[in-house]
């Protein structure tokens, strides 16, 4: 099948290339046109301009945006509007809001276009694992896809599936990656709890290696902790800073709307929240009404 990959980052790359092993004619853009003379050194098929779409893709076109989720998104599937035909088939497979997602395929489909949301993870192991695809619109296009999927996932019957209409796709990815953030605050506390009974000195390693295996609590966070561990287990080298992606936000966010609780994946949210401010403003001013109330000594710069 011929497909057409739009955006070039790590993980577009790396589902263009996946998708170039498991047989399929695949095309490259990428805005910065050195990425695409790259990966062209690998078989696929640069393409320079999105005019070009037209005249080398047979129809139906197969185009798959990769890009980051928001303005870029909304504006290259508006620009591909304008080039594709009807029937045409977009993908979205990068991390949309999954209400942008429903309002798209509305327009889309006024317009004869069909699209697909799929909820992608896998990270950089999708190249040689495979990837976890949840994947949104109607089913028709869906199977017309099979190819495309099956050579993505870790097999052809594993790790992919049509989860519902159009925005589920998105929706699917986002509770994941809220669940995710939840996943990776636990086995962060617990480790740092470990580290800190200093009287046993113990390896942390050498605990994510035995919990690896028979564990209730093995995964592959766990494997990848143990990864991270073997290389330092003082991290001596990371800042302690962790970004948030928009999908934990909205996550929380629907667990409001819904009245559905979900205190572990709303406290990792914040957890992530306190590690990016440079001082705690809320944490001097604690410190300040104890001093008030109880006397107790403020620490001072």
């Amino acid at each position: 099948m011929e497909i057409l990959i739009i955006g070039l980052g790590r993980m577009g790359a790396n589902i263009a290339r996946r998708l170039n092993k498991g047989g399929h004619k695949v095309f490259a853009y990428n805005r910065t046109q050195e990425k695409t003379k790259e990966i062209e050194k690998e078989g696929i098929i640069g393409v320079y301009s999105l005019e070009e779409i037209p005249n080398i893709l047979l129809p139906p076109r197969v185009v798959w945006v990769m890009l980051p989720a928001g303005e870029p998104t909304e504006e290259m599937i508006e620009t591909l509007t304008k080039i594709l035909s009807p029937n045409d088939i977009i993908i979205d497979g990068a991390n949309s809001n999954y209400k942008d997602t429903i309002r798209r395929a509305s327009i889309l489909k006024e317009k004869g276009f069909r699209f697909i949301d799929v909820g992608t993870s896998g990270g950089i192991w999708g190249l040689t694992e495979g990837y976890s695809l949840m994947i949104g619109g109607d089913r028709e296009t869906v199977e017309y896809l099979r190819p495309i999927f099956e050579t993505l996932a870790p097999s052809p019957n594993t790790g992919w599936g049509h989860v519902g209409p159009n925005g589920a796709g998105h929706f699917v990815k986002m509770v994941h990656n809220g669940i995710e953030y939840g996943m990776m605050e636990s086995l962060a506390e617990g480790f740092e709890i470990l580290k800190n009974k200093e009287e046993f000195k113990l390896d942390l390693a050498q605990i994510a290696q035995i919990w690896r295996f028979g564990s209730v609590i093995r995964s592959w966070l766990l494997d990848l902790t143990a990864l991270a561990l073997e290389e330092d287990q003082e991290l001596k080298d990371i800042k302690d800073y962790v970004p948030d992606s928009g999908e934990g936000r909205w996550t929380v966010m629907e667990s409001i709307e819904l009245g559905v609780p979900a205190p572990v994946i709303a406290i990792s949210l914040m957890n992530r929240f306190y590690s990016q401010q440079e001082e705690s403003y809320s944490a001097k001013l604690l410190s300040a009404m104890r001093n008030k109330f109880g006397g107790h000594e403020v620490k001072k710069k």
